[in-house]
């Protein structure tokens, strides 16, 4: 019997076909597509024909099908629907995955294929997207360290296995660490509480299965009750719980592996002939070297502290009027901000809810594409890996374009955070492929399902992500959708975030979820108004997270990186009522995974552009104008990483922005 994940999909827009693939499928269909993938490769290094693009790096390019059908649908439920069998067989993939790609990139006759065209490059007569595609093969071969010989590759092979383990290890403590931590709650513990904060605890109450409403460790769920919540011990007893995941000691704790793998991506940097990890890392970015990125967030922490300073004086006054001496602590800001909040903006997030349906704001950022770019968006009826994903049929005059799935809503077997992946890229080669194209976010359930303002700019920034995938319009996959450097991939998401504070989009799609009216105009402009309130904080926690991670990196790795970070924190003047966003034990971008290694920063790089980006349509037409739609699509959400990114942003605006509009735009400095 063919293995359903192997097989032909006959499924609509062969997608994967969920309802027929077991647990029990995944292992002897990753060693069969792996065997088939080394097959594939084999022939490719062996082949005595001399190296010709299209028998090498083509060949390269179309290598693989099996492992990526098998890859893209194991990741995708590992990380938002998992389970003991799919932790364990996480667990058991990432060496042999490591150990896979690995035995390609040290493959030393194949390598030397690759290095034979790079040397003759300018004989070959390629096209522009051609000799893109084979500078990064190159590139990613010497980066890869297909150029050691001898103990030092060896060596290399053994640091990229363990650094796999390390990831899945760290990934799945903190998993455990929130799902199994919760906090009862008594009917007077739910006193002071809106509607929607306690309707979501007694709900998370049941699906674990509690007697009575409970808090969990699910950001939908702890920060509307850290906000919300009078009762200030159970605050601090949720946010400590909260602060320490991957801290708690045991076989969770994840400290020793952040030491583990800072130290041997440091030997990889200098196996490489790199002085530091960030240098390495750093190479292939925007950004180029440490010092860059490092100026940029000091340009933003100064004024950034400056306004957080000022605001923990105002809300350690309003806590001293409630009688409660002693220092504004981390518990206290999100309660305070929100009471601020209130009597500024007289702006109450209960009240403002139910005017942000999540299906109002699915359609809101359904509708701005399709006044961007032409698309639209038809619900599929197909069976998907969990109940609660959607999906849509994607087009444009008629012609299809994508799928795309949403999975909104969290749960106890769901990462944290929120992602875009593509479950299948967009290529023209080997063969015409749309792309599959999934977001998967965590918001609370609910009937409906209500979002505080920062969830449906988190479903708009996703979106963003999204768009670029679905855009794409390029021949290779390597290159194709979000195949761009770190510090530009998160430009897009964040642009996308700008419509939703349209005020003619709201106007449309914020409807009570009651009545249906439209949010009332004096709403409107108090949301508007109230857009970078608490921007301070909120910059202070991202900023001080960046500069960890830079640190981390940036020279020697520290033995004890928990003594690292309170280091650098002490260095910049965090202040004491303001954690990191990501403190180490939980920093999954850095130490999931090597994507945002050294490159947390590319938020903030992004946003630089992104602000400067959406004032190139607000001096045109207008948010909607479709001369800067069309640029922005053919010169970023189309391209992928056909071209520099440099290049692609310059293409677009004409000029590279400075830092002063992302000041403006988080209300940093006087517009």
């Amino acid at each position: 019997m063919t293995n359903p994940i192997l097989s032909d999909w006959t499924t609509p827009f062969e997608i994967a076909p969920f309802a027929d693939i077991s647990d029990d499928d995944f292992a002897p269909a990753l060693d069969q597509a792996m065997q088939a993938h080394n097959t594939q490769i084999h022939a490719i290094a062996k082949n005595p024909q001399l190296s010709t693009f299209a028998n090498t790096v083509e060949a390269l390019e179309a290598a693989g099908e099996q492992l990526d059908k098998v890859l893209s649908v194991f990741f995708t439920i590992a990380g938002a629907d998992s389970n003991a069998k799919r932790e364990e067989l996480q667990r058991a993939f990432s060496p042999k995955l490591s150990a896979h790609f690995s035995g390609i990139s040290s493959n030393k006759a194949l390598f030397q294929r690759v290095a034979d065209l790079w040397d003759h490059r300018d004989e070959l007569d390629l096209s522009d997207e051609q000799a893109r595609v084979l500078m990064l093969t190159h590139r990613s071969f010497v980066r890869a360290g297909a150029a050691l010989q001898g103990d030092d590759d060896a060596r290399m092979q053994d640091i990229k296995s363990r650094l796999a383990t390390l990831g899945t290890s760290f990934t799945q403590n903190l998993l455990a660490d929130e799902r199994d931590w919760y906090m009862d709650l008594s009917e007077d513990d739910l006193q002071g509480l809106p509607d929607f904060v306690t309707d979501t605890a007694r709900a998370a109450g049941q699906e674990k299965g509690a007697e009575a409403a409970i808090v969990t460790l699910s950001r939908s769920l702890i920060v509307p009750f850290l906000q919300f919540s009078p009762r200030r011990d159970l605050r601090e007893k949720a946010y400590r719980a909260w602060a320490a995941r991957g801290a708690n000691g045991g076989e969770t704790d994840n400290r020793a592996i952040a030491a583990e793998i800072l130290a041997l991506r440091q030997e990889r940097a200098k196996l490489l002939g790199y002085g530091s990890f960030a240098e390495y890392k750093l190479e292939t970015e925007m950004a180029r070297s440490p010092d860059r990125v490092r100026d940029l967030l000091m340009q933003v922490w100064e004024p950034a502290k400056s306004r957080a300073d000022a605001d923990a004086g105002l809300l350690t006054q309003m806590m001293q009027d409630d009688g409660i001496n002693g220092p504004l602590e981390a518990w206290d800001w999100r309660y305070y901000a929100e009471k601020r909040r209130k009597a500024e903006h007289d702006l109450d997030e209960a009240v403002l809810k139910p005017y942000l349906q999540l299906d109002r704001m699915i359609e809101a950022s359904f509708a701005c594409a399709n006044r961007l770019f032409g698309l639209e968006f038809a619900p599929l009826d197909v069976a998907l890996y969990h109940p609660d994903c959607r999906a849509w049929e994607v087009t444009r005059k008629g012609r299809h374009v994508a799928v795309f799935i949403g999975d909104y809503f969290a749960r106890g077997s769901k990462r944290s955070g929120a992602w875009c992946s593509a479950m299948r890229a967009q290529a023209k080669f080997p063969k015409v492929q749309t792309p599959v194209v999934i977001n998967v976010c965590n918001f609370a359930k609910g009937d409906p399902a209500l979002l505080s303002y920062d969830d449906a700019r988190t479903l708009f920034h996703e979106f963003g992500h999204a768009l670029h995938q679905m855009l794409s319009n390029v021949t290779y996959e390597s290159i194709s959708g979000t195949s761009v450097a770190r510090d530009f991939v998160e430009l897009p998401s964040q642009l996308y975030e700008h419509w939703l504070e349209v005020p003619e989009v709201l106007a449309e799609f914020a409807t009570h979820a009651e009545t249906g009216e439209p949010m009332p105009q004096e709403m409107l402009e108090k949301v508007l108004q109230a857009a970078n309130f608490d921007q301070g904080f909120q910059t202070v926690e991202y900023v001080a997270s960046a500069l960890v991670d830079l640190a981390f990196h940036d020279g020697d790795a520290p033995a004890d990186p928990m003594a690292k970070q309170a280091e650098v924190l002490a260095e910049i003047g965090m202040p004491q009522a303001i954690s990191m966003r990501h403190a180490t034990p939980h920093f999954a971008h850095v130490f999931a995974g090597d994507g945002y290694s050294s490159g947390y920063y590319s938020y903030m790089w992004s946003e630089v552009m992104d602000a400067d980006a959406f004032a190139a349509f607000e001096e045109a037409g207008g948010a909607f104008d479709p001369e800067r739609a069309k640029a922005l699509e053919e010169n970023i959400l189309s391209t992928g990483g056909s071209r520099e990114a440099e290049d692609l942003y310059l293409a677009f605006r004409g000029r590279l922005p400075g830092v002063e509009a992302l000041l403006k735009g988080r209300g940093l400095v006087a517009a």
